[in-house]
């Protein structure tokens, strides 16, 4: 009877992973969004119409007090630093009021903001060899100019300044104080936006997206399954990211080699931007307002088969010990990584020339999980349940 109770269980949930949808939260319908930036209970969406305060997850919003044409939110403690069309703006109060910050920013179109400690870097374009980047060490009292030209990115990854320009990635380790080209293998050199997973770096292009894990000093296209190319936003929650593009949103859980689309339900798929809290994405719109959808729902029952390879997981459920098996055919390597319904990876095993081997997973609680597992021909993903 436990038996039968928990595959009950496994085929409600994944008829909910295949019934469930977006949800439009109340209040932006018609909203055209271009940033959203999370603290805590509070959700805060840039618009041309200027900011909008959500505190209970979409569920109703309120305008706060600015009307500027809003490109980028960015929050670092009680800060909120908002990029606009006119400079950028600050508030420390969850946006009740807003004071310009502008001295030395001397071009306004700002489309990148960046926190690093005390530093705050805004990405500038306008079409002159004077906007690129600019850095602020006093929350934006004073910039100054430290070089490039139409940045539309911007990503830092310990003491390295990624900035995406309309003619390439450059690097910076010092600050801005001098910058870098790294850009081998990006054949579309207009980065609109940049992620950084531990040690890899995801650029958002119109060519699709690339990948480099070598602090850009090479790049590859990663792109198989992702149906349309135009990629503004990215986001990455553990070991699953997220690309917005002009016909929806993309899921790839294996560091973009392949990507599958996550966008049922929404009614407007142009997504400009991407954000998560918790385990919930939002998604920005360009028209549509502010959607939402849980990241159990499109991580943790996600199923890959591979025609090439036929992997067998067994016992599932299981309480004690799994074994694995590749059918009888020895693997030169096989890579197993275990997820939680969150996406994190809980777990990761290699095996050298084998065809079956054992993994105890007698630590981990009940639950469902996601088992993947990558072969020198191809990534098998199953459902494992632990009872």
């Amino acid at each position: 009877m436990k038996k039968l109770f928990t595959i009950f269980i496994l085929l409600a949930l994944y008829g909910l992973s295949v019934n469930a949808q977006w949800q439009q939260t109340n209040g932006l319908y018609n909203g055209y969004i271009t940033s959203i930036a999370i603290s805590g209970t509070n959700i805060f969406a840039g618009s041309p119409d200027g900011v909008f305060l959500s505190s209970n997850n979409g569920s109703s919003w309120s305008a706060t007090n600015i009307t500027e044409y809003i490109t980028v939110l960015i929050i670092s403690g009680n800060n909120i630093f908002a990029g606009t069309g006119g400079g950028v703006y600050l508030s420390s109060n969850n946006g009740s009021s807003w004071t310009a910050v502008n001295t030395g920013l001397t071009c306004s179109m700002v489309r990148a903001l960046a926190i690093n400690g005390s530093n705050i870097f805004a990405g500038t374009t306008a079409g002159l060899s004077v906007c690129g980047v600019f850095l602020s060490s006093n929350n934006g009292s004073s910039w100054t100019a430290i070089g490039l030209h139409n940045v539309w990115s911007l990503a830092i990854s310990g003491s390295n300044i990624f900035a995406g320009t309309d003619d390439s990635v450059y690097l910076s380790s010092n600050n801005g104080s001098s910058w870098a080209a790294v850009n081998t293998g990006l054949t579309n050199t207009v980065v609109y936006e940049l992620a950084i997973s531990d040690s890899n770096i995801f650029a958002g292009t119109f060519d699709g997206v690339y990948l480099s894990s070598n602090n850009g000093s090479n790049w590859t296209a990663v792109n198989t399954g992702l149906t349309n190319l135009n990629v503004w936003s990215l986001a990455i929650s553990g070991s699953n990211i997220f690309a917005g593009t002009d016909s929806g949103v993309f899921l790839s859980s294996n560091n973009g080699s392949s990507w599958t689309d996550v966008s049922n339900g929404l009614t407007n798929k142009q997504v400009n931007t991407l954000a998560i809290n918790g385990d919930t994405l939002f998604a920005g719109t360009n028209g549509a307002g502010v959607w939402k959808r849980t990241l159990s729902e499109l991580t943790s029952m996600e199923e890959t088969n591979n025609n090439e390879i036929n992997i067998a997981v067994y016992p599932n459920p299981a309480n004690d010990n799994i074994t694995i098996s590749n059918e009888g055919e020895i693997t030169k390597e096989s890579i197993v990584s275990i997820f939680d319904i969150e996406g994190r990876r809980i777990m990761q095993k290699k095996f050298k020339n084998q065809n079956m081997f054992e993994i105890d997973v007698n630590m981990l609680p009940k639950g469902v999980f996601l088992i993947k597992i990558q072969t020198e021909k191809g990534i098998e993903s199953k459902k494992l349940v632990i009872q």
